[in-house]
């Protein structure tokens, strides 16, 4: 795989390969931050389109200041900001995207597993949703972007447009609560 530099200079020069190939690479990524904000798969989807889009119509904007992934996520995180504002008002609807056998696979059909140890990872990921759902979106960004997603803290900073400093605390406070808030049970 090419280095992600060399992808965004030739994304930037207009190679379509080379913006295919970082979308690639960041696809994941951003939709996780997305769908932990928004809690809506389409949503979250909606926003990945949107943030590939406007990416792509604005790469050349990007001079190289700071990383790539923190500029993404910025970019993200105003798509998730004017998602949540199209947003209010709407009834929260639920359409499944996969077939039926598709999240079978996802399941695990016809595979193996202790259902005690099944029943525990479960409940712990519901404990840790719970808790992430009840803390408020500038917390839940901050650990998404530091801790889920791995951005250094001066990549964090600069997609949140905070500075350094400010990030830390507001990471400090984040994390406490989430620990507050698993112990107590969400």
């Amino acid at each position: 795989m090419r280095d992600e530099a060399v992808l965004v200079q030739q994304a930037v020069a207009g190679d379509a390969a080379a913006f295919s190939a970082l979308v690639t690479m960041w696809r994941a990524p951003v939709f996780r931050f997305a769908r932990r904000l928004l809690h809506d798969d389409a949503a979250a989807e909606d926003v990945l389109q949107d943030t590939f889009l406007t990416a792509h119509q604005r790469l050349s904007t990007w001079r190289g200041e700071g990383s790539f992934k923190s500029w993404l996520f910025a970019v993200a995180r105003s798509q998730v900001l004017m998602q949540q504002r199209r947003r209010v008002g709407e009834p929260k609807t639920y359409e499944p995207m996969e077939s039926l056998p598709e999240l079978g696979a996802e399941a695990g059909w016809g595979q193996q597993m202790d259902p005690q140890l099944l029943t525990e990872r479960l409940e712990q990921h519901t404990l840790f949703e719970h808790a992430l759902a009840s803390m408020d979106s500038e917390e839940r960004e901050v650990l998404m972007l530091r801790d889920v997603e791995g951005l250094s803290g001066e990549e964090t900073a600069a997609a949140l447009g905070l500075t350094l400093a400010a990030m830390k605390s507001r990471l400090h406070r984040a994390r406490l609560r989430l620990v507050a808030a698993v112990k107590k049970g969400a």
